[in-house]
């Protein structure tokens, strides 16, 4: 199985290490946010609805 590590589009680091500000980039929300495999953040509400999944859920 290939593992494939999510990166902030911005800085380029994984979530835990990403200094960026997080927001949702649909609703600007900064209520549970997550980084998500295209490399933006996104909310809770906004993930479930585009079917987003965080890296812990892949």
């Amino acid at each position: 199985m290939v593992y494939k590590e999510f990166r902030c589009i911005v800085c380029e680091q994984s979530e835990e290490k990403c200094t960026c500000p997080k927001y949702c980039a649909f609703c600007h929300s900064d209520y549970h946010v997550r980084l998500c495999e295209d490399g933006q953040y996104y909310c809770r509400d906004c993930r479930e609805v585009c079917d987003y999944k965080t890296q812990d859920q892949v």
